[in-house]
């Protein structure tokens, strides 16, 4: 890859920040939050896009991106008021240069028809119409005369060649002054020497600056306060209503383009802290340089790193701590004491190991904002498509999980919104006959819980319809008509190969794969989902997701002389259970009297195939897990032989998927085991017993009670 392209690649990188930093501002206006700094992200970011956009000649880009930054200015100016027309206008536009921007990355072209109807309303919202300006008296700055008719900060500014010998930026300083408010800038060249007179140590530009901000003189001052004496700086207000000069034949610095070639984070950060500060003139202030080292203490700095090296420092960790397994199994196998300096020794590198396992789990971690963020455009498309009114509401967007992870929940987010604006919830004349608002609120939610993430998706809709469901779902032969269903089983039909309540095939559902997907994404990504449904309320899937899909915490279980791995977050506690609670049902369904009521218990052995005769429960070690749902069972093994955490294998990918197994692990012994999927194993026993006993073993529990 040439510089070219790694340039071109990180400006659509940025692109893509830029795009999610105006969905999140647009969001925060659409909700009432008006202030200057959210506004001036909104602006910055369509800003910045153009200007990288400018450089490789996308012009489609760029004049889309001006018509958009335009509109945005007159909002900063307050010409123009965020109502809620305004906005959606605003929120048209992002998915348009959002397109814009997709359409550039792949070297398409892009349907210009599409944008033209937000062109226009662009267009009409920067009109002087007196209904949409707040305040008459604004008015544009006009580039072709120069003419400008608001009160602005007139700043010239020279650098001497000592401001570059300390290591001074001008972009930096133009930077900063652009933190206060809205630039107009021209470059001189006039100075410039011929190429053979050129000193390369002597500077020759300078800059004229028309500064649109309400801030005082010394403000001003304080950006270019670690170059003073270094530069020739003249600042004056002018009133307004007066014509630049004109004496800069150059055309205005674009100040976006700027921002392709970021500096470190550190150093702009600091320039940042500096443009902002104020004087005070009680407070004795440090040196110059002082000043600068306290300011970068103080910052974090960052960098990118192609993800292929991530991807490659985990595995080697992985492997590490397999390595580090396999070496205790030999200090055990050889009968070191556990006293000795070889086994000491071999515990700090055990801590060792796993504390660099958690930091580079942690480089992964990304927060799932990158996910949320791309809902609301869905949200208003599908709105559109099903003439619903429909606001979302998100909540955990800075919740962390592994990148793995986020990059495949996209796919069973997109389905559940669609499935809760769709089906969920009603018209807005049903709404509103049933004493709804009109609009409908789609929420949706991310928390850490019991060490995973949960994803909640809920509408204040109708609800599932368990009538009409049970009913469409006995018409496709998916159930027998005389099946008896708790109202749990009713709901999870839905997540049935080939289930939809659609009437008709459309863009968005009829065609019974939406919720299948969702399970079967969720699944394999060793999660489980959950519904909760109240009639005219609305409903609520839950996704319980493991934080990463590189290590797990579990506990090492032995059955019918083969090793497996139960995840800790599943298990409640562990049971060895007396013969007085143990009640045996047909077809050698046990279930075990804990903690005031019947579980059943579940022989995982003869589950997966290892024997066919059942463990005596008295004589096996029991784990009382849980499901999501709070589902509870008790699973039966020969011995527990401790907690460990293990690098996750991916079973489906080496092998082929395996139902009630989530994934594998190398012991330390090189020895494979499987790690179970305790939701399946609970939901699948517990679905098949229901069907096949459930009047009979309803009947023997009111009897052993």
């Amino acid at each position: 890859m040439d510089s070219l392209d790694s340039i071109r690649e990180v400006f659509f990188q940025e692109c893509d920040e830029q795009l999610n930093e105006l969905e999140t501002g647009l969001g925060l206006i659409q909700t009432g939050a008006t202030l200057a700094d959210t506004i001036n992200a909104v602006f910055r970011a369509v800003h910045s896009i153009k200007g990288g956009a400018g450089i490789f000649g996308l012009d489609e880009l760029v004049n889309f991106a001006h018509i958009f930054e335009t509109t945005l200015d007159r909002i900063r100016r307050g010409e123009l008021a965020t109502s809620p027309q305004v906005i959606q206008v605003f929120l048209r536009a992002a998915d348009i240069l959002s397109d814009f921007v997709n359409a550039a990355r792949t070297d398409g072209v892009y349907n210009l028809a599409k944008s033209k109807t937000v062109i226009s309303e662009l267009k009409h919202l920067t009109s002087t119409d007196p209904a949409l300006a707040t305040d008459e008296r604004l008015d544009e700055v006009s580039a072709e005369t120069g003419l400008l008719k608001l009160p602005y900060w007139h700043i010239i500014f020279k650098p001497f060649p000592s401001l570059y010998a300390k290591g001074n930026e001008t972009m930096l300083l133009l930077r900063a002054l652009e933190r206060l408010g809205t630039l107009d800038v021209k470059i001189d060249v006039s100075n410039v020497p011929e190429l053979q007179n050129l000193d390369p140590e002597n500077t020759y530009l300078s800059w004229k600056i028309a500064l649109f901000a309400d801030c005082t003189e010394d403000i001003i001052r304080d950006v270019f306060e670690f170059v003073e004496g270094d530069c020739e700086l003249q600042i004056s207000w002018i009133e307004g209503d007066t014509k630049s000069d004109g004496t800069f034949e150059q055309p205005d610095i674009d100040m976006s383009k700027f921002e392709l070639f970021t500096l470190p984070q550190q150093v702009e950060e600091t320039s940042a802290a500096a443009a902002m500060s104020t004087n005070n003139a009680d407070q004795n202030l440090p040196d110059q340089q002082t000043s600068k080292t306290d300011t970068t203490q103080h910052v974090n700095a960052t960098i990118r790193v192609d993800l292929d090296r991530v991807d490659r420092m985990i595995n080697l960790v992985g492997e590490l701590v397999i390595n580090e397994a396999m070496l205790s199994q030999r200090v055990i196998e050889a009968g070191i004491a556990r006293t000795s300096s070889v086994a000491i020794a071999l515990d700090e590198l055990e801590h060792l190991t796993r504390e660099i396992q958690d930091s580079v789990m942690a480089i992964r971690a990304q927060p799932v904002r990158s996910v949320f963020q791309r809902m609301p455009r869905l949200v208003r498309e599908v709105a559109a498509q099903t003439n619903k009114q429909v606001r979302l509401l998100m909540d955990g967007e800075t919740t962390e999980v592994d990148k793995t992870v986020i990059e495949r929940i996209s796919d069973p987010l997109t389905h559940m919104i669609r499935n809760a604006i769709d089906h969920g919830l009603e018209s807005p004349e049903i709404r509103v006959a049933a004493g709804k608002p009109a609009e409908g609120t789609v929420r949706l939610v991310a928390l850490h819980r019991s060490g995973r993430i949960v994803v909640e998706v809920s509408d204040d809709g109708a609800g599932i319809n368990r009538a009409r469901v049970k009913a469409k779902a006995t018409e496709n032969g998916l159930i027998s008509s005389d099946a008896t269903l708790t109202d749990e089983e009713i709901d999870n039909l839905i997540f049935l190969p080939g289930f939809s309540t659609a009437s008709a095939v459309t863009d968005i559902s009829g065609r019974g794969v939406g919720m299948d997907v969702v399970r079967r994404s969720v699944q394999a990504l060793g999660g489980r989902i959950s519904i909760a449904s109240r009639p005219g309320k609305g409903s609520t899937f839950t996704l319980s997701l493991p934080l990463t899909l590189a290590v797990l915490d579990g506990m090492v279980v032995t059955a019918a002389g083969h090793t497996l791995i139960v995840p800790l977050g599943a298990i409640l506690e562990t049971l060895q259970p007396r013969e007085r609670d143990i009640h045996a049902l047909d077809h050698n369904i046990r279930v075990l009297a804990a903690r005031g009521g019947y579980i059943p218990m579940i022989d995982v052995a003869m589950l997966l195939g290892y024997r066919h005769q059942a463990i005596d429960p008295t004589k096996s070690v029991a784990l009382l897990v849980e499901c999501e749902s709070g589902t509870r069972a008790v699973l039966l093994y020969d011995t527990i032989q401790g907690q460990r955490q293990v690098v996750i294998k991916s079973l489906e990918s080496n092998y082929r998927a395996v139902p009630g197994i989530a994934a594998a692990t190398v012991m330390g012994d090189g020895r494979v085991a499987l790690i179970l999927d305790v939701d399946a194993i609970i939901t699948s026993t517990r679905m098949a017993t229901a069907r096949l006993e459930r009047p009979r073993i309803e009947q023997t529990l009111m009897e052993v009670s």
